[in-house]
């Protein structure tokens, strides 16, 4: 199971709920039943716009990457999923990321859902998500928006077991604050109390998963057709944006844009997060 206990899974509903409240937009919320496990789909913006799916990373949920690009509901429909097997309202079973299921779920609900032409915004294991549903099916989905993500390079395993595991392995021992802001301060380029609190109470609550990430191959990455581009993070210990420019630039025929967040880590500010949503937002016909 995901959630170590009921009182664990209760903390984080509140915390979500309480975040997607903050948002004060007008949404709906929606369970999608898929193969994989029910997932759950926040919607905002008129539906008659463009449709675009909005995918968190690990460790995270729909209002959170909402509150990341508040605008894109300007000009798109957007669709905020929440990733299986993450502190969130959506099944708890975690799928084999050497596989391609996790780009079939993603297929499934975009058929579900009815969404032709769809553009993917995936944030790090939403990158990855991304990447999978091109992998298995690339029909229906438009155009991909990559920032930070997995599945392109790893960073150096040493410093990420002594910057990052070490830290987290002791906060979660002993839930003391102090290690859990060393984690914070590695990842984050930016944070606030709320942050601090979802992700403290998460490794608190929840069996995250450490096994190691896969990257894609040259032969799955040739086969992609649709636009991609990629938002690189300079600092980023887990996936460093110069070494992913690199490798991306040889690996995607499809590639349209790569930027180099400079100077930031793994999550980028809120300053660098508007920078992403108005060349999303440009991107649209």
């Amino acid at each position: 199971m995901f959630f170590k206990s009921k009182e664990g899974k209760e903390k984080i509903i509140t915390l979500y709920n309480q975040k997607l409240n903050e948002l004060n937009i007008e949404y709906s919320e929606k369970a999608v039943e898929t193969k994989f496990g029910v997932t759950n789909v926040i919607t905002t913006g008129d539906t008659k716009n463009p449709p675009l799916i909005l995918i968190h990373g690990t460790g995270g949920c729909a209002p959170q990457i909402l509150e990341s690009f508040p605008n894109l509901s300007s000009k798109y429909c957007v669709f905020a999923v929440d990733v299986l097997a993450q502190p969130n309202k959506s099944a708890e079973n975690r799928l084999d990321m050497k596989s391609i299921d996790y780009g079939k779920w993603l297929l499934e609900i975009i058929i579900k859902l009815r969404l032709k032409e769809a553009t993917l915004v995936g944030f790090s294991f939403g990158g990855f998500i991304s990447l999978k549903a091109l992998e298995f099916n690339e029909t229906p989905i438009k155009q991909v928006f990559l920032i930070a993500p997995v599945y392109i390079v790893n960073g150096n395993p040493i410093l990420g077991i002594f910057k990052m595991f070490l830290p987290l392995k002791k906060f979660i021992k002993t839930n003391n604050q102090k290690y859990m802001k060393k984690v914070m301060n590695v990842l984050f380029s930016e944070y606030d109390d709320f942050a601090l609190n979802f992700m403290s109470t998460t490794f608190q609550y929840c069996n995250m998963d450490f096994s190691p990430l896969p990257v894609i191959t040259k032969d799955s990455a040739k086969n992609i057709k649709k636009p991609i581009s990629i938002f690189a993070a300079e600092k980023d210990i887990l996936f460093p944006g110069k070494k992913m420019i690199k490798r991306a630039k040889k690996l995607f025929p499809s590639l349209e844009e790569v930027i180099l967040l400079e100077g930031s880590k793994h999550v980028p500010t809120n300053k660098n997060f508007k920078i992403i949503e108005e060349l999303i937002l440009d991107k649209i016909e």
